[in-house]
Protein backbone atom coordinates (compact mmCIF):
# COMPACT_ATOMS: atom_id res chain seq x y z
CA UNK A 1 0.00 0.00 0.00
CA UNK A 2 0.56 3.78 -0.65
CA UNK A 3 1.97 5.67 2.51
CA UNK A 4 1.33 9.08 3.08
CA UNK A 5 3.85 11.81 1.62
CA UNK A 6 4.27 14.39 4.77
CA UNK A 7 6.88 17.74 3.90
CA UNK A 8 9.94 17.37 6.44
CA UNK A 9 9.57 20.20 8.88
CA UNK A 10 6.16 18.53 10.22
CA UNK A 11 8.11 14.75 10.10
CA UNK A 12 10.78 16.55 12.18
CA UNK A 13 8.57 18.38 14.58
CA UNK A 14 6.72 15.25 15.23
CA UNK A 15 9.85 13.07 15.24
CA UNK A 16 10.92 15.81 18.49
CA UNK A 17 8.45 14.76 20.94
CA UNK A 18 7.80 11.90 22.82
CA UNK A 19 5.32 9.29 21.78
CA UNK A 20 2.91 9.69 25.39
CA UNK A 21 2.94 13.33 24.15
CA UNK A 22 1.35 12.36 20.90
CA UNK A 23 -0.68 10.05 22.10
CA UNK A 24 -2.58 12.99 24.66
CA UNK A 25 -2.78 15.32 21.47
CA UNK A 26 -4.14 12.95 20.10
CA UNK A 27 -6.69 12.14 22.80
CA UNK A 28 -7.63 15.27 23.49
CA UNK A 29 -8.30 15.93 19.51
CA UNK A 30 -10.58 13.02 19.76
CA UNK A 31 -12.39 14.43 23.05
CA UNK A 32 -12.52 17.75 20.79
CA UNK A 33 -14.25 16.42 18.38
CA UNK A 34 -16.62 14.59 20.33
CA UNK A 35 -17.48 17.23 22.21
CA UNK A 36 -17.92 20.00 19.92
CA UNK A 37 -19.80 17.80 17.58
CA UNK A 38 -22.30 17.51 20.80
CA UNK A 39 -21.89 13.35 19.60
CA UNK A 40 -23.07 12.38 23.56
CA UNK A 41 -26.08 14.13 22.68
CA UNK A 42 -26.56 12.48 19.72
CA UNK A 43 -26.25 9.08 21.10
CA UNK A 44 -22.81 7.98 19.88
CA UNK A 45 -20.43 6.89 22.30
CA UNK A 46 -17.03 7.94 22.99
CA UNK A 47 -15.92 4.63 22.83
CA UNK A 48 -17.28 3.41 19.27
CA UNK A 49 -15.97 7.04 18.18
CA UNK A 50 -12.91 6.54 18.89
CA UNK A 51 -12.58 3.42 17.36
CA UNK A 52 -13.83 4.86 14.68
CA UNK A 53 -11.45 7.66 14.52
CA UNK A 54 -8.48 5.36 14.68
CA UNK A 55 -9.37 3.52 11.72
CA UNK A 56 -9.85 6.55 9.43
CA UNK A 57 -6.89 7.82 10.98
CA UNK A 58 -5.35 4.13 9.54
CA UNK A 59 -6.79 4.36 6.47
CA UNK A 60 -5.55 8.00 5.70
CA UNK A 61 -2.03 6.53 6.45
CA UNK A 62 -2.47 4.19 3.71
CA UNK A 63 -3.79 7.25 1.29
CA UNK A 64 -7.16 4.99 1.26
CA UNK A 65 -9.62 8.15 1.77
CA UNK A 66 -10.66 10.86 -0.39
CA UNK A 67 -8.57 14.00 0.57
CA UNK A 68 -11.11 16.38 -0.22
CA UNK A 69 -13.62 15.00 2.27
CA UNK A 70 -12.84 14.60 6.48
CA UNK A 71 -15.93 12.82 7.19
CA UNK A 72 -16.15 9.71 8.77
CA UNK A 73 -19.89 7.43 8.83
CA UNK A 74 -20.18 5.33 12.05
CA UNK A 75 -23.19 2.54 12.61
CA UNK A 76 -23.52 1.31 15.82
CA UNK A 77 -25.53 -2.21 15.65
CA UNK A 78 -25.38 -2.33 19.96
CA UNK A 79 -28.67 0.26 19.44
CA UNK A 80 -31.84 -1.15 18.75
CA UNK A 81 -33.71 -0.34 15.54
CA UNK A 82 -35.82 2.45 16.57
CA UNK A 83 -32.74 4.44 17.45
CA UNK A 84 -31.27 6.64 15.02
CA UNK A 85 -27.92 4.53 15.17
CA UNK A 86 -26.02 6.19 12.23
CA UNK A 87 -23.78 9.36 12.07
CA UNK A 88 -22.02 11.13 9.58
CA UNK A 89 -19.44 12.96 11.37
CA UNK A 90 -17.54 15.88 9.92
CA UNK A 91 -14.10 16.09 11.17
CA UNK A 92 -13.14 19.27 10.10
CA UNK A 93 -16.16 21.14 11.12
CA UNK A 94 -17.00 19.12 13.88
CA UNK A 95 -20.43 18.58 13.05
CA UNK A 96 -22.63 15.62 12.78
CA UNK A 97 -24.12 16.08 9.43
CA UNK A 98 -26.82 13.45 9.40
CA UNK A 99 -28.08 11.20 12.78
CA UNK A 100 -30.79 8.90 11.17
CA UNK A 101 -32.07 5.62 11.54
CA UNK A 102 -30.59 2.28 9.51
CA UNK A 103 -31.77 -1.16 9.10
CA UNK A 104 -29.75 -4.45 9.66
CA UNK A 105 -30.08 -7.76 7.99
CA UNK A 106 -32.70 -9.75 8.25
CA UNK A 107 -30.83 -13.10 9.89
CA UNK A 108 -28.90 -10.74 12.18
CA UNK A 109 -31.75 -10.22 14.22
CA UNK A 110 -35.00 -8.67 15.18
CA UNK A 111 -35.22 -5.24 16.79
CA UNK A 112 -31.17 -5.73 17.79
CA UNK A 113 -28.93 -6.92 15.33
CA UNK A 114 -26.50 -10.14 17.74
CA UNK A 115 -25.55 -11.46 14.54
CA UNK A 116 -23.31 -11.17 11.52
CA UNK A 117 -21.57 -12.82 9.15
CA UNK A 118 -19.49 -12.33 5.73
CA UNK A 119 -20.60 -15.44 4.27
CA UNK A 120 -22.79 -15.50 1.05
CA UNK A 121 -26.31 -15.64 1.20
CA UNK A 122 -26.62 -15.48 4.84
CA UNK A 123 -29.03 -11.93 4.98
CA UNK A 124 -26.86 -11.22 7.80
CA UNK A 125 -25.19 -7.49 8.37
CA UNK A 126 -21.44 -7.58 8.58
CA UNK A 127 -19.29 -5.45 10.78
CA UNK A 128 -16.03 -3.67 10.53
CA UNK A 129 -14.49 -0.94 8.67
CA UNK A 130 -15.54 -0.18 4.64
CA UNK A 131 -14.16 2.20 2.11
CA UNK A 132 -17.09 3.47 0.23
CA UNK A 133 -17.48 3.00 -3.48
CA UNK A 134 -19.50 3.93 -6.60
CA UNK A 135 -23.20 4.51 -7.04
CA UNK A 136 -25.46 2.82 -9.26
CA UNK A 137 -29.22 2.62 -9.99
CA UNK A 138 -30.83 -0.50 -8.72
CA UNK A 139 -33.74 -1.75 -7.80
CA UNK A 140 -33.64 0.21 -4.91
CA UNK A 141 -32.93 3.11 -6.81
CA UNK A 142 -29.85 5.50 -6.23
CA UNK A 143 -27.46 2.34 -4.18
CA UNK A 144 -23.97 2.92 -2.88
CA UNK A 145 -21.34 -0.05 -3.22
CA UNK A 146 -19.04 -1.17 0.04
CA UNK A 147 -15.86 -2.27 -0.09
CA UNK A 148 -15.30 -4.81 2.85
CA UNK A 149 -12.06 -4.01 4.76
CA UNK A 150 -11.65 -6.45 7.23
CA UNK A 151 -10.82 -10.06 6.70
CA UNK A 152 -13.05 -12.69 7.58
CA UNK A 153 -15.47 -9.73 8.96
CA UNK A 154 -16.65 -7.98 5.66
CA UNK A 155 -14.47 -8.61 2.75
CA UNK A 156 -16.96 -10.30 1.30
CA UNK A 157 -19.00 -7.57 0.52
CA UNK A 158 -18.67 -6.33 -2.50
CA UNK A 159 -19.17 -9.90 -3.66
CA UNK A 160 -22.57 -10.25 -1.62
CA UNK A 161 -23.70 -7.03 -3.03
CA UNK A 162 -24.02 -5.72 0.53
CA UNK A 163 -24.97 -1.71 0.06
CA UNK A 164 -26.30 0.97 1.14
CA UNK A 165 -29.53 1.63 0.13
CA UNK A 166 -32.99 3.65 0.77
CA UNK A 167 -35.73 1.42 1.40
CA UNK A 168 -39.62 1.93 2.36
CA UNK A 169 -39.43 -0.19 5.71
CA UNK A 170 -37.06 2.06 7.32
CA UNK A 171 -38.92 5.24 9.13
CA UNK A 172 -40.84 5.96 12.14
CA UNK A 173 -44.03 5.20 10.81
CA UNK A 174 -42.79 1.59 9.88
CA UNK A 175 -41.09 1.36 13.69
CA UNK A 176 -45.07 3.19 15.24
CA UNK A 177 -47.09 0.06 13.37
CA UNK A 178 -44.45 -2.73 13.70
CA UNK A 179 -42.06 -2.20 16.67
CA UNK A 180 -38.73 -1.87 14.87
CA UNK A 181 -37.59 -1.48 11.95
CA UNK A 182 -38.12 -3.57 8.74
CA UNK A 183 -34.65 -5.84 7.42
CA UNK A 184 -32.47 -5.79 4.54
CA UNK A 185 -30.72 -8.65 3.20
CA UNK A 186 -28.01 -7.11 4.99
CA UNK A 187 -27.57 -3.85 3.61
CA UNK A 188 -27.16 -0.63 6.29
CA UNK A 189 -30.49 0.48 4.54
CA UNK A 190 -31.49 3.72 4.56
CA UNK A 191 -35.07 5.85 5.03
CA UNK A 192 -35.64 7.32 1.24
CA UNK A 193 -36.16 10.56 2.26
CA UNK A 194 -32.59 11.02 3.28
CA UNK A 195 -30.09 8.38 1.14
CA UNK A 196 -30.06 10.71 -1.76
CA UNK A 197 -28.31 13.43 0.24
CA UNK A 198 -26.45 10.40 2.46
CA UNK A 199 -25.19 8.71 -0.52
CA UNK A 200 -23.68 11.59 -2.38
CA UNK A 201 -22.65 13.05 0.66
CA UNK A 202 -19.81 9.84 1.80
CA UNK A 203 -19.61 8.41 -1.73
CA UNK A 204 -15.75 7.76 -3.25
CA UNK A 205 -13.40 6.82 -0.87
CA UNK A 206 -15.21 7.74 2.71
CA UNK A 207 -14.58 5.46 6.06
CA UNK A 208 -17.66 3.33 7.49
CA UNK A 209 -17.12 1.83 10.73
CA UNK A 210 -20.31 -0.67 11.41
CA UNK A 211 -19.54 -1.51 15.49
CA UNK A 212 -21.29 -4.73 16.86
CA UNK A 213 -21.17 -5.84 20.67
CA UNK A 214 -18.64 -9.07 19.38
CA UNK A 215 -16.29 -8.68 21.62
CA UNK A 216 -13.69 -11.04 18.69
CA UNK A 217 -13.78 -8.74 16.50
CA UNK A 218 -10.62 -7.48 15.38
CA UNK A 219 -9.22 -5.28 12.17
CA UNK A 220 -5.68 -4.16 10.82
CA UNK A 221 -7.16 -1.19 10.60
CA UNK A 222 -7.50 -0.47 14.68
CA UNK A 223 -3.89 0.20 15.32
CA UNK A 224 -4.01 3.51 17.43
CA UNK A 225 -0.52 3.52 17.23
CA UNK A 226 -0.69 4.37 13.27
CA UNK A 227 -3.49 6.87 14.39
CA UNK A 228 -1.32 8.50 16.99
CA UNK A 229 1.73 8.44 14.65
CA UNK A 230 -0.38 10.06 11.03
CA UNK A 231 -2.28 12.75 13.41
CA UNK A 232 1.33 13.88 14.92
CA UNK A 233 2.31 13.76 11.51
CA UNK A 234 -0.75 16.31 10.18
CA UNK A 235 -0.44 18.75 13.42
CA UNK A 236 1.27 22.34 13.00
CA UNK A 237 1.41 22.30 16.48
CA UNK A 238 3.93 20.43 16.63
CA UNK A 239 6.32 22.65 15.14
CA UNK A 240 5.89 25.15 17.97
CA UNK A 241 6.11 22.54 20.47
CA UNK A 242 9.34 20.81 19.05
CA UNK A 243 11.09 24.38 19.26
CA UNK A 244 10.15 25.06 22.90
Amino acid sequence: MPTLEVNAPLASASAAISFTEKQMLFDDYVLGVYEDAKLKKAGLSLEVFKKAIIGYQNFKQHNMLAPAKSIITVIDFTKTSRDKRLWIIDLKSKKVLFNTLVAHGRNSGEDKAVEFSNEFNSYKSSMGFYITNKTYFGKHGLSLRLTGMDENYNSNAMERAIVMHGADYVSDSFIKQYGRLGRSLGCPALPTAVTKEVVELIKDNTCLYIHTADKTYASNYLDPTVAVEMYALEMPVLEMHASN
